[in-house]
């Protein structure tokens, strides 16, 4: 089982894409800044705390009649795919939702503009498919070569128990969480700290960064955490390189496809999940 998760204009013309020959030191002139960021980070602290105890609220009114503790409840809370994905989904709307206002409030900018998304023409976003296999087939190895140091079990395994869980985790790793993910770390982090430490400081920072949101995923296990490290800095090169968000969320979206779809064919399509 595999774990997953300035304004500048676009470096290419309408008719091809040509990647910025040098990625610039000033964070592509973006318009975004730490401020940003920190705003992000404090709404994103308390979407996810009132959605996950509205969540919670709704869990236990639908549970009580099985009279658990408190803490057996939060327990069963904690492992219930259903209710986790909806109610990250939910915390998810109200971040993008405000980073939408945020570019329009403080930059007068629309999101796809303040974060540089810069859509590629469908040549090269086949190219960033290639890619996000590259970088799957680069784990499938570091898989390989570090695996009597990746524990047998990890929390993320414990949210894949039954098929329709799995299935359930496996469309919001695929297509909601790369994309916010990237909005995030590849449109605000990047740029906004690039502005002040230039690039190989704001790549190695916004790679560590990203690979501690998806610790406690992975009992912050070293050898797994050191994969999600190297991800995290192919990522952030590819933004820097291409000024593209869309690229990097491709190269995620691909990544996660083809590490789940390995998955699905190892248990028969999410049928015999026991050992993952």
């Amino acid at each position: 089982m595999h774990y997953i998760d300035p304004i500048s204009q676009p470096e290419f013309p309408s008719s091809s894409f040509t990647p910025a020959s040098e990625p610039l030191t000033d964070g592509d002139r973006a318009a975004v800044d730490i401020v940003d960021v920190l705003l992000i980070t404090v709404i994103a602290f308390f979407a996810f705390f009132f959605c996950t105890m509205i969540g919670f609220g709704i869990y236990w009114i639908n549970h009580q009649a099985l009279h658990l503790s408190t803490e057996a409840l939060s327990k069963a809370f904690s492992r219930d795919t259903r209710y986790l994905v909806f109610l990250e989904l939910a915390a998810y709307i109200v971040v993008i939702g405000f980073m939408a206002l945020l570019a329009w409030g403080r930059h007068q900018l629309s999101l796809p503009q303040a974060i540089s998304w810069n859509a590629p023409p469908l040549r090269y976003a086949g190219y960033a498919m290639a890619g996000g296999l590259a970088l799957a087939l680069f784990s499938d190895i570091g898989d390989m070569v570090l695996s009597r140091w990746i524990p047998k079990s990890l929390p993320i395994m414990e949210l894949f128990k039954d098929r329709p869980s799995a299935l359930l985790l496996a469309s919001f790793a695929i297509l909601i969480a790369p994309l916010v993910e990237e909005l995030f770390f590849r449109g605000f982090l990047y740029p906004a700290l690039a502005r002040f430490a230039g690039v190989v400081p704001s790549i190695l920072v916004t790679a560590a960064l990203f690979t501690l949101l998806h610790g406690a995923q992975l009992s912050f296990s070293w050898a797994p955490l050191l994969l999600i490290f190297f991800v995290g800095v192919t990522l952030t090169a590819v933004r820097a390189r291409t000024r593209s968000v869309a690229l990097c969320v491709i190269v995620h979206m691909t990544y996660n496809f083809i590490l789940l779809a390995q998955t699905f064919v190892a248990t028969h399509g999410f049928r015999q999940m026991q050992g993952v």
